[in-house]
Protein backbone atom coordinates (compact mmCIF):
# COMPACT_ATOMS: atom_id res chain seq x y z
CA UNK A 1 0.00 0.00 0.00
CA UNK A 2 1.29 3.12 -1.03
CA UNK A 3 1.22 6.13 1.42
CA UNK A 4 1.94 9.61 0.77
CA UNK A 5 3.09 12.12 3.03
CA UNK A 6 2.48 16.36 2.33
CA UNK A 7 5.98 18.26 2.94
CA UNK A 8 5.11 21.67 2.82
CA UNK A 9 6.02 23.26 6.23
CA UNK A 10 8.06 21.41 9.14
CA UNK A 11 6.10 20.62 12.08
CA UNK A 12 7.64 22.48 15.70
CA UNK A 13 10.02 20.36 17.13
CA UNK A 14 9.80 17.44 14.70
CA UNK A 15 11.90 16.04 12.18
CA UNK A 16 10.58 15.61 8.58
CA UNK A 17 9.72 12.14 7.65
CA UNK A 18 8.12 9.71 5.20
CA UNK A 19 5.05 8.43 6.39
CA UNK A 20 4.34 4.94 6.99
CA UNK A 21 3.20 2.16 9.68
CA UNK A 22 6.23 3.94 11.55
CA UNK A 23 7.96 7.19 10.97
CA UNK A 24 11.14 6.59 9.26
CA UNK A 25 13.57 8.48 11.42
CA UNK A 26 12.62 5.27 13.71
CA UNK A 27 12.59 2.46 11.16
CA UNK A 28 15.74 2.97 9.38
CA UNK A 29 17.38 2.98 12.49
CA UNK A 30 15.97 -0.96 12.91
CA UNK A 31 17.61 -3.96 11.85
CA UNK A 32 15.67 -6.82 9.49
CA UNK A 33 14.70 -9.26 11.49
CA UNK A 34 15.07 -12.03 8.51
CA UNK A 35 17.86 -13.72 7.31
CA UNK A 36 18.95 -13.95 3.55
CA UNK A 37 18.02 -17.21 2.55
CA UNK A 38 21.39 -18.77 0.89
CA UNK A 39 21.44 -19.61 -2.79
CA UNK A 40 21.05 -22.82 -3.94
CA UNK A 41 23.35 -23.24 -7.13
CA UNK A 42 21.53 -26.05 -9.90
CA UNK A 43 23.40 -28.89 -10.47
CA UNK A 44 25.96 -28.77 -12.78
CA UNK A 45 25.27 -30.56 -15.92
CA UNK A 46 27.54 -33.21 -17.07
CA UNK A 47 28.57 -33.68 -20.76
CA UNK A 48 26.69 -36.66 -22.22
CA UNK A 49 29.77 -38.36 -23.13
CA UNK A 50 30.60 -39.33 -19.35
CA UNK A 51 27.51 -41.17 -18.70
CA UNK A 52 28.35 -43.21 -21.76
CA UNK A 53 31.96 -43.53 -20.47
CA UNK A 54 30.11 -45.19 -16.96
CA UNK A 55 27.98 -47.39 -18.64
CA UNK A 56 30.59 -48.80 -20.50
CA UNK A 57 32.79 -49.34 -17.58
CA UNK A 58 29.77 -51.07 -16.51
CA UNK A 59 29.15 -53.79 -18.41
CA UNK A 60 33.09 -54.23 -18.63
CA UNK A 61 33.06 -54.87 -14.94
CA UNK A 62 29.83 -57.24 -15.08
CA UNK A 63 31.26 -59.27 -17.90
CA UNK A 64 34.36 -59.55 -16.08
CA UNK A 65 32.73 -60.65 -13.44
CA UNK A 66 30.94 -63.34 -15.77
CA UNK A 67 33.92 -64.68 -17.10
CA UNK A 68 35.78 -65.11 -13.76
CA UNK A 69 32.29 -66.92 -12.28
CA UNK A 70 32.07 -69.35 -15.56
CA UNK A 71 36.00 -69.93 -14.83
CA UNK A 72 35.58 -71.07 -11.55
CA UNK A 73 32.23 -73.21 -11.71
CA UNK A 74 32.66 -76.86 -11.77
CA UNK A 75 31.92 -77.34 -15.27
CA UNK A 76 33.04 -74.60 -18.05
CA UNK A 77 29.84 -72.98 -20.11
CA UNK A 78 32.48 -71.81 -23.38
CA UNK A 79 29.59 -70.27 -25.10
CA UNK A 80 28.85 -67.83 -22.30
CA UNK A 81 32.86 -67.43 -21.45
CA UNK A 82 33.25 -66.66 -24.83
CA UNK A 83 30.49 -64.29 -25.34
CA UNK A 84 31.47 -62.55 -21.74
CA UNK A 85 34.99 -62.61 -23.39
CA UNK A 86 33.62 -60.54 -26.47
CA UNK A 87 31.74 -58.35 -24.57
CA UNK A 88 34.77 -57.47 -22.13
CA UNK A 89 36.73 -56.70 -25.07
CA UNK A 90 34.59 -54.30 -26.95
CA UNK A 91 33.58 -52.21 -23.80
CA UNK A 92 37.32 -51.76 -22.71
CA UNK A 93 37.88 -50.41 -26.45
CA UNK A 94 34.97 -48.40 -26.72
CA UNK A 95 35.92 -46.72 -23.33
CA UNK A 96 39.14 -46.51 -23.83
CA UNK A 97 38.26 -45.01 -27.41
CA UNK A 98 35.61 -42.48 -25.41
CA UNK A 99 38.42 -41.33 -22.91
CA UNK A 100 40.81 -40.90 -25.72
CA UNK A 101 38.34 -38.76 -27.73
CA UNK A 102 39.77 -35.24 -28.49
CA UNK A 103 36.40 -33.46 -28.33
CA UNK A 104 35.73 -35.50 -24.57
CA UNK A 105 39.06 -34.63 -23.20
CA UNK A 106 38.67 -30.99 -24.67
CA UNK A 107 34.66 -30.82 -22.69
CA UNK A 108 36.37 -32.07 -19.50
CA UNK A 109 39.63 -29.84 -19.58
CA UNK A 110 37.21 -27.13 -20.15
CA UNK A 111 34.91 -27.96 -17.81
CA UNK A 112 37.59 -27.94 -15.01
CA UNK A 113 39.40 -24.73 -16.27
CA UNK A 114 35.91 -22.99 -15.97
CA UNK A 115 35.11 -24.24 -12.20
CA UNK A 116 38.59 -23.19 -11.48
CA UNK A 117 38.25 -20.14 -12.50
CA UNK A 118 34.76 -19.42 -11.01
CA UNK A 119 36.15 -20.71 -7.53
CA UNK A 120 39.40 -17.96 -8.26
CA UNK A 121 37.18 -15.50 -8.97
CA UNK A 122 35.23 -15.71 -5.64
CA UNK A 123 38.35 -15.62 -3.50
CA UNK A 124 39.84 -13.00 -5.88
CA UNK A 125 37.07 -9.97 -4.87
CA UNK A 126 38.72 -9.57 -1.89
CA UNK A 127 42.02 -8.98 -3.36
CA UNK A 128 45.51 -10.12 -3.18
CA UNK A 129 45.50 -10.47 0.28
CA UNK A 130 47.14 -13.19 2.98
CA UNK A 131 44.04 -14.62 3.40
CA UNK A 132 42.80 -15.29 0.12
CA UNK A 133 46.52 -15.66 -1.23
CA UNK A 134 46.23 -18.76 1.06
CA UNK A 135 43.23 -19.87 -0.19
CA UNK A 136 44.27 -19.64 -3.62
CA UNK A 137 47.22 -22.15 -3.07
CA UNK A 138 45.63 -24.62 -1.62
CA UNK A 139 42.95 -24.56 -3.79
CA UNK A 140 45.83 -24.41 -7.03
CA UNK A 141 48.22 -27.15 -5.28
CA UNK A 142 45.64 -30.13 -6.78
CA UNK A 143 46.22 -28.80 -9.91
CA UNK A 144 49.38 -29.11 -10.82
CA UNK A 145 52.40 -31.66 -10.50
CA UNK A 146 54.12 -29.73 -7.89
CA UNK A 147 54.88 -30.53 -4.05
CA UNK A 148 54.28 -26.71 -2.87
CA UNK A 149 52.81 -23.46 -4.46
CA UNK A 150 53.03 -20.09 -3.16
CA UNK A 151 52.24 -16.56 -4.30
CA UNK A 152 53.83 -13.38 -3.20
CA UNK A 153 53.57 -9.92 -3.63
CA UNK A 154 56.92 -7.71 -4.60
CA UNK A 155 58.34 -8.24 -1.01
CA UNK A 156 56.90 -11.04 0.81
CA UNK A 157 55.18 -14.47 0.44
CA UNK A 158 51.44 -13.92 1.05
CA UNK A 159 50.64 -18.06 0.73
CA UNK A 160 52.06 -21.42 0.67
CA UNK A 161 50.75 -24.48 0.57
CA UNK A 162 52.63 -28.04 0.41
CA UNK A 163 55.67 -29.09 0.91
CA UNK A 164 57.21 -27.23 3.90
CA UNK A 165 54.48 -25.15 4.67
CA UNK A 166 55.06 -24.23 8.12
CA UNK A 167 58.67 -23.19 7.16
CA UNK A 168 57.24 -20.40 4.79
CA UNK A 169 54.64 -18.67 6.58
CA UNK A 170 52.21 -15.49 5.21
CA UNK A 171 54.35 -12.64 6.09
CA UNK A 172 57.87 -14.06 5.13
CA UNK A 173 60.37 -12.00 3.35
CA UNK A 174 61.08 -13.37 -0.46
CA UNK A 175 64.54 -15.46 0.00
CA UNK A 176 65.25 -16.90 -3.19
CA UNK A 177 66.89 -14.81 -6.22
CA UNK A 178 64.86 -15.95 -8.44
CA UNK A 179 61.94 -14.40 -7.44
CA UNK A 180 63.39 -11.00 -7.05
CA UNK A 181 64.57 -11.29 -10.32
CA UNK A 182 61.06 -12.26 -11.80
CA UNK A 183 59.51 -9.11 -9.94
CA UNK A 184 62.61 -7.14 -11.13
CA UNK A 185 62.19 -8.12 -15.08
CA UNK A 186 58.69 -9.32 -15.62
CA UNK A 187 59.62 -12.53 -17.26
CA UNK A 188 58.66 -15.72 -16.28
CA UNK A 189 61.40 -18.82 -15.67
CA UNK A 190 61.58 -22.10 -15.49
CA UNK A 191 64.44 -23.40 -12.73
CA UNK A 192 65.64 -27.10 -13.07
CA UNK A 193 68.53 -26.87 -10.14
CA UNK A 194 68.14 -26.01 -6.34
CA UNK A 195 70.93 -23.93 -6.98
CA UNK A 196 68.76 -21.96 -9.90
CA UNK A 197 65.98 -21.26 -7.28
CA UNK A 198 68.45 -20.37 -4.47
CA UNK A 199 68.19 -23.03 -2.44
CA UNK A 200 70.66 -25.77 -1.21
CA UNK A 201 71.39 -29.22 -3.12
CA UNK A 202 70.18 -30.93 0.06
CA UNK A 203 66.76 -29.51 -0.46
CA UNK A 204 64.32 -32.03 -1.72
CA UNK A 205 62.91 -29.77 -4.31
CA UNK A 206 64.59 -29.59 -7.40
CA UNK A 207 62.98 -27.67 -9.97
CA UNK A 208 60.70 -24.91 -9.87
CA UNK A 209 58.42 -22.24 -12.22
CA UNK A 210 57.79 -18.87 -11.52
CA UNK A 211 55.14 -16.77 -12.97
CA UNK A 212 55.18 -12.63 -12.66
CA UNK A 213 51.44 -11.36 -12.00
CA UNK A 214 50.56 -7.90 -13.77
CA UNK A 215 48.51 -5.52 -13.69
CA UNK A 216 48.83 -3.84 -17.39
CA UNK A 217 52.81 -3.77 -16.84
CA UNK A 218 53.39 -3.17 -13.32
CA UNK A 219 54.17 -6.27 -11.13
CA UNK A 220 52.06 -7.00 -8.09
CA UNK A 221 53.58 -10.54 -7.32
CA UNK A 222 54.51 -14.20 -8.30
CA UNK A 223 53.03 -17.54 -8.92
CA UNK A 224 55.42 -20.12 -7.79
CA UNK A 225 54.99 -24.02 -8.31
CA UNK A 226 57.97 -25.94 -6.75
CA UNK A 227 58.62 -29.51 -8.52
CA UNK A 228 60.13 -32.73 -6.42
CA UNK A 229 61.88 -33.67 -9.80
CA UNK A 230 62.99 -31.78 -12.88
CA UNK A 231 61.15 -34.47 -15.45
CA UNK A 232 58.22 -33.48 -13.77
CA UNK A 233 58.13 -30.09 -15.69
CA UNK A 234 56.67 -31.10 -18.57
CA UNK A 235 55.46 -28.78 -21.30
CA UNK A 236 52.03 -29.43 -20.05
CA UNK A 237 53.05 -27.98 -16.42
CA UNK A 238 54.90 -25.37 -18.36
CA UNK A 239 51.33 -24.35 -20.04
CA UNK A 240 49.04 -24.87 -16.79
CA UNK A 241 51.80 -22.08 -14.56
CA UNK A 242 51.37 -19.78 -17.59
CA UNK A 243 47.72 -20.09 -17.66
CA UNK A 244 47.15 -20.07 -13.51
CA UNK A 245 49.76 -16.85 -14.17
CA UNK A 246 47.67 -14.69 -16.58
CA UNK A 247 44.05 -15.80 -15.05
CA UNK A 248 45.15 -14.71 -11.64
CA UNK A 249 46.78 -11.40 -13.06
CA UNK A 250 43.31 -10.65 -14.91
CA UNK A 251 40.85 -11.10 -11.97
CA UNK A 252 43.52 -8.85 -9.97
CA UNK A 253 43.52 -6.24 -12.13
CA UNK A 254 39.62 -6.58 -12.30
CA UNK A 255 39.20 -6.55 -8.41
CA UNK A 256 41.46 -3.12 -8.68
CA UNK A 257 39.72 -2.28 -11.58
CA UNK A 258 36.19 -1.86 -9.49
CA UNK A 259 38.04 -0.31 -6.76
CA UNK A 260 38.93 2.15 -8.72
CA UNK A 261 35.49 2.33 -9.36
CA UNK A 262 34.16 2.51 -6.60
CA UNK A 263 36.74 5.59 -5.31
CA UNK A 264 36.10 7.35 -8.37
CA UNK A 265 31.83 7.32 -7.49
CA UNK A 266 32.66 8.21 -3.52
CA UNK A 267 34.78 10.98 -5.25
CA UNK A 268 32.34 11.87 -7.11
CA UNK A 269 29.98 11.69 -4.27
CA UNK A 270 32.03 14.22 -2.85
CA UNK A 271 32.46 16.47 -4.99
CA UNK A 272 28.45 16.69 -5.46
CA UNK A 273 28.15 17.50 -1.95
CA UNK A 274 30.90 20.39 -2.07
CA UNK A 275 28.18 21.40 -5.31
CA UNK A 276 25.71 21.50 -3.45
CA UNK A 277 26.44 22.58 0.15
CA UNK A 278 27.18 26.22 -0.47
CA UNK A 279 24.31 26.22 -2.41
CA UNK A 280 21.56 27.27 -0.06
CA UNK A 281 23.53 27.31 2.94
CA UNK A 282 23.56 31.59 3.07
CA UNK A 283 19.68 31.53 2.44
CA UNK A 284 18.94 29.11 4.76
CA UNK A 285 21.62 31.31 7.65
CA UNK A 286 19.61 34.13 6.39
CA UNK A 287 15.90 32.40 6.79
CA UNK A 288 16.72 31.13 10.41
CA UNK A 289 18.47 34.80 11.17
CA UNK A 290 15.33 36.48 10.45
CA UNK A 291 13.01 34.33 12.33
CA UNK A 292 14.87 34.79 15.32
CA UNK A 293 13.33 37.89 15.55
CA UNK A 294 9.72 36.81 14.47
CA UNK A 295 9.43 33.48 15.39
CA UNK A 296 11.88 32.27 18.03
CA UNK A 297 10.60 28.50 18.34
CA UNK A 298 10.65 27.85 14.87
CA UNK A 299 14.39 29.51 14.49
CA UNK A 300 15.24 26.97 16.65
CA UNK A 301 13.34 23.76 15.49
CA UNK A 302 15.11 25.02 12.03
CA UNK A 303 18.44 25.18 13.53
CA UNK A 304 18.61 22.07 14.75
CA UNK A 305 17.50 20.13 12.01
CA UNK A 306 20.10 22.46 9.60
CA UNK A 307 22.56 20.88 11.93
CA UNK A 308 21.36 17.54 11.84
CA UNK A 309 21.16 17.87 8.34
CA UNK A 310 24.41 18.78 7.25
CA UNK A 311 25.74 15.66 9.67
CA UNK A 312 23.85 13.60 7.60
CA UNK A 313 25.03 14.77 4.66
CA UNK A 314 28.79 14.56 5.99
CA UNK A 315 28.49 10.94 7.05
CA UNK A 316 26.22 9.44 4.08
CA UNK A 317 29.01 9.08 2.17
CA UNK A 318 28.83 5.74 2.58
CA UNK A 319 28.74 3.32 -0.07
CA UNK A 320 24.82 2.84 0.14
CA UNK A 321 21.86 3.80 3.29
CA UNK A 322 18.46 2.60 3.79
CA UNK A 323 15.36 4.56 0.97
CA UNK A 324 13.72 5.73 4.12
CA UNK A 325 16.94 7.81 5.11
CA UNK A 326 17.00 8.94 1.66
CA UNK A 327 13.32 10.18 1.68
CA UNK A 328 13.96 11.71 5.37
CA UNK A 329 17.20 13.39 4.63
CA UNK A 330 15.10 14.99 0.67
CA UNK A 331 12.35 15.51 2.83
CA UNK A 332 14.73 17.76 5.78
CA UNK A 333 16.73 19.56 3.09
CA UNK A 334 13.25 20.53 1.28
CA UNK A 335 11.54 22.07 5.10
CA UNK A 336 14.51 24.68 4.99
CA UNK A 337 13.63 25.69 1.12
CA UNK A 338 9.81 25.75 2.44
CA UNK A 339 10.88 28.14 5.20
CA UNK A 340 12.15 30.08 2.65
CA UNK A 341 9.86 30.68 0.16
CA UNK A 342 6.43 30.07 2.02
CA UNK A 343 3.66 27.26 1.77
CA UNK A 344 2.02 28.82 -0.46
CA UNK A 345 4.75 28.82 -3.04
CA UNK A 346 6.17 24.90 -2.73
CA UNK A 347 5.07 21.58 -1.12
CA UNK A 348 6.32 17.73 -1.65
CA UNK A 349 4.37 14.85 -1.27
CA UNK A 350 6.11 11.80 -0.81
CA UNK A 351 4.60 7.99 -2.05
CA UNK A 352 6.40 4.90 -1.68
CA UNK A 353 5.56 1.13 -0.96
CA UNK A 354 6.55 -0.13 2.71
CA UNK A 355 8.23 -3.10 1.57
CA UNK A 356 10.72 -0.72 -0.46
CA UNK A 357 11.75 1.57 3.03
CA UNK A 358 14.49 -0.93 3.43
CA UNK A 359 15.75 -1.37 -0.25
CA UNK A 360 19.55 -0.08 -0.50
CA UNK A 361 20.18 3.06 -2.59
CA UNK A 362 23.51 4.99 -2.94
CA UNK A 363 23.09 8.35 -0.95
CA UNK A 364 22.50 11.46 -2.58
CA UNK A 365 20.67 10.17 -5.22
CA UNK A 366 17.29 11.92 -4.68
CA UNK A 367 17.87 15.02 -2.98
CA UNK A 368 19.94 16.54 -6.11
CA UNK A 369 16.53 15.83 -7.98
CA UNK A 370 14.67 17.95 -5.64
CA UNK A 371 16.81 20.47 -4.90
CA UNK A 372 17.20 21.27 -8.93
CA UNK A 373 13.03 21.31 -9.16
CA UNK A 374 13.17 23.92 -6.86
CA UNK A 375 16.04 25.91 -8.36
CA UNK A 376 14.37 25.63 -11.79
CA UNK A 377 11.01 24.61 -12.33
CA UNK A 378 9.07 27.24 -9.74
CA UNK A 379 6.83 29.00 -11.43
CA UNK A 380 6.58 32.87 -10.94
CA UNK A 381 3.23 32.69 -9.19
CA UNK A 382 1.49 29.73 -7.26
CA UNK A 383 2.62 26.93 -5.91
CA UNK A 384 5.47 24.15 -7.22
CA UNK A 385 4.40 20.94 -6.06
CA UNK A 386 7.03 18.41 -6.09
CA UNK A 387 5.94 14.13 -6.08
CA UNK A 388 8.03 11.33 -5.01
CA UNK A 389 6.86 8.38 -5.76
CA UNK A 390 8.69 4.20 -5.76
CA UNK A 391 7.21 1.22 -6.52
CA UNK A 392 7.61 -1.78 -8.04
CA UNK A 393 7.39 -2.77 -11.87
CA UNK A 394 7.96 -6.73 -12.39
CA UNK A 395 11.58 -7.63 -11.17
CA UNK A 396 12.72 -3.59 -10.76
CA UNK A 397 12.24 -0.72 -8.83
CA UNK A 398 11.19 2.96 -10.01
CA UNK A 399 11.67 6.01 -7.78
CA UNK A 400 9.86 9.01 -9.69
CA UNK A 401 10.59 12.32 -9.16
CA UNK A 402 7.82 14.89 -11.29
CA UNK A 403 6.60 18.34 -10.55
CA UNK A 404 4.41 20.62 -12.12
CA UNK A 405 6.33 23.27 -12.73
CA UNK A 406 7.67 25.17 -15.48
CA UNK A 407 9.13 22.60 -17.63
CA UNK A 408 11.86 22.39 -20.41
CA UNK A 409 12.02 22.71 -24.22
CA UNK A 410 13.18 19.47 -25.89
CA UNK A 411 16.62 20.78 -27.07
CA UNK A 412 17.45 21.36 -22.77
CA UNK A 413 15.72 18.31 -21.27
CA UNK A 414 18.10 16.28 -24.11
CA UNK A 415 21.23 18.41 -23.18
CA UNK A 416 20.44 18.10 -19.68
CA UNK A 417 22.97 14.90 -19.04
CA UNK A 418 25.70 16.79 -20.63
CA UNK A 419 28.46 18.50 -17.98
CA UNK A 420 28.07 21.69 -20.37
CA UNK A 421 24.43 22.55 -19.79
CA UNK A 422 23.95 25.83 -19.92
CA UNK A 423 20.94 25.26 -17.18
CA UNK A 424 23.02 24.36 -14.07
CA UNK A 425 21.25 21.11 -14.00
CA UNK A 426 23.82 19.39 -15.66
CA UNK A 427 26.59 18.67 -12.97
CA UNK A 428 23.85 17.40 -10.66
CA UNK A 429 21.60 15.20 -12.80
CA UNK A 430 24.60 13.92 -14.59
CA UNK A 431 26.44 12.54 -11.58
CA UNK A 432 23.50 11.06 -10.13
CA UNK A 433 22.86 9.03 -13.61
CA UNK A 434 26.65 7.90 -13.39
CA UNK A 435 26.23 6.95 -9.50
CA UNK A 436 22.82 4.95 -11.15
CA UNK A 437 25.29 2.96 -13.52
CA UNK A 438 28.29 2.58 -11.35
CA UNK A 439 26.04 0.75 -8.17
CA UNK A 440 23.38 -1.08 -10.59
CA UNK A 441 25.35 -2.02 -13.89
CA UNK A 442 24.23 -0.51 -17.28
CA UNK A 443 20.52 -1.69 -16.82
CA UNK A 444 19.95 0.93 -14.44
CA UNK A 445 18.26 3.61 -15.82
CA UNK A 446 17.73 7.74 -14.97
CA UNK A 447 15.29 9.00 -17.53
CA UNK A 448 13.76 12.85 -17.92
CA UNK A 449 11.12 13.62 -19.30
CA UNK A 450 9.45 17.33 -19.94
CA UNK A 451 7.24 19.59 -21.55
CA UNK A 452 6.91 23.30 -21.31
CA UNK A 453 4.47 25.09 -19.09
CA UNK A 454 3.55 21.46 -17.83
CA UNK A 455 6.70 20.30 -15.31
CA UNK A 456 9.32 17.46 -15.53
CA UNK A 457 9.54 14.05 -14.83
CA UNK A 458 12.87 12.04 -13.76
CA UNK A 459 12.25 8.30 -13.35
CA UNK A 460 15.14 5.82 -11.61
CA UNK A 461 14.87 2.56 -13.12
CA UNK A 462 17.05 0.43 -10.25
CA UNK A 463 17.28 -3.00 -12.24
CA UNK A 464 16.49 -6.48 -9.72
CA UNK A 465 15.95 -4.56 -6.50
CA UNK A 466 12.47 -5.94 -6.70
CA UNK A 467 13.46 -9.04 -6.08
CA UNK A 468 15.94 -8.37 -3.60
CA UNK A 469 13.91 -6.74 -1.68
CA UNK A 470 11.49 -9.60 -1.24
CA UNK A 471 14.45 -12.04 0.07
CA UNK A 472 14.56 -9.62 2.57
CA UNK A 473 10.90 -9.75 3.64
Amino acid sequence: MTQQTNTSAPAAGTAPAVERTASPASAAGQSSSASVAPAIAPPRRQPHVLSLEVAVIVIAVLSALVMIWTVIMPTINMPMLLAAGVLFTVSVLVAIRLLLDPDSVRARQTDAMLQLSSQTLDIMQRGLTQESAQELCELLLPKTAAIAVAITDTDSILGYAGFQEQENPAGSIIRTQATRDVIADGKPRVLRSPEEIGFSQATIIKGAIIIPLKVGERIEGTLKLYYRKTARITETQKSIASGLGKLLSTQLAAVQLEDQRKLATSMELKMLQSQINPHFLFNTINTIASLIRTDPPKARTLLREFAIFYRRTLEDSTERIMLSREFEQTMRYFSFEVARFGEERLALFVGADEDLQDMMVPPFIIQPLVENAVRHAMPSEGRLNIYIEADVEGDDVLVVVRDDGVGMDRETCEGIMHPESSTGMGIAVKNVHDRMHGFFGQRAQMVVESTLGEGTTVTLVFPDCAKKADELL
